[in-house]
């Protein structure tokens, strides 16, 4: 089906979210997708719930890895299962609002681009509201070096433009990674500037530790993007602005 939406969901031990992340694309006002879940060897009742999802309703897929691989090679098997002219990503704790699939097609069909986003919340383990993330209503390779805009449970991309795209293992920030990879190729990125989506931020995720994500992103400029210092120092400078003053500046009260 052309106009069909591979949604790609790794899970690990997620018991307590997995519900409210499969209810949230039950409930999308866009009917034509197909829900991709890859258990990556949970031991607590994760792939028994999402199993008992997929019985009630044939567009939900459930695959088991044999071994723990990590996010990385659970999101890859389900791109490769994919079937959808457009790959879009949710990971198993987080949520969509019930118009984010139809709002973001529009934007893809309306631009004809290959690649869209949005704002979106941040909630934290309780889905107590934390902050709003704005995003601006587009972004380039340069653009995204300064800030990753990007939230990986907002991004949609179009194959027939882009073919299969698959994450590179990275200690943290993969999805940053290939979105930088994809702006590399087609140029630019469109946002919808509506929040579509909620992040939880859990509190020993691997982005919670602060300290260690700005040595990452300092080893992004240099190591995996080649810039020399001066560039490196120019975009480090950017992210820790524009970082600080998105927190202030959308912070909730």
């Amino acid at each position: 089906m052309d106009d069909l939406v591979s949604i790609i969901m790794p899970a690990f031990n997620v018991e307590k979210y997995i519900a409210e992340s499969i209810e949230s694309v039950l409930i999308q006002t866009y009917p034509h997708w197909e829900l991709i879940i890859v258990d990556d060897c949970s031991y607590d009742l994760t792939y028994k719930i999402a199993s008992e999802y997929a019985s009630k309703d044939n567009r939900i897929k459930v695959i088991k890895q044999t071994r723990n691989g990590g996010v990385v090679k659970a999101r890859n098997r389900a791109v490769k299962e994919a079937k959808g002219r457009y790959i879009a990503m949710l990971d198993s704790d987080d949520i969509w609002y019930a118009d984010k699939l139809d709002s973001q097609l529009l934007v893809l069909k309306d631009k004809e681009c290959a690649i869209v986003y949005s704002s979106y919340h941040k909630i934290d383990e309780n889905g107590e509201l934390l902050s709003l993330v704005s995003v601006p209503e587009e972004v380039t390779y340069a653009t995204l070096l300064k800030s990753n805009y990007m939230g990986c449970l907002t991004v949609i991309y179009d194959v027939e433009k882009l073919q299969k795209r698959y994450f590179k293992p990275m200690k943290m920030s993969e999805d940053y990674g290939l979105w930088l990879d994809i702006l590399k190729a087609v140029g630019i990125a469109y946002g919808v500037m509506d929040s579509l989506a909620q992040y939880r931020v859990m509190t020993q995720s691997r982005s919670s530790n602060k300290e260690n994500a700005v040595i990452y992103q300092w080893k992004i400029y240099r190591e995996r993007e080649g810039k020399n210092i001066f560039k490196s120092m120019y975009y480090f400078t950017n992210y820790t602005i524009k970082g600080y003053r998105r927190y202030k500046s959308k912070k909730l009260k």
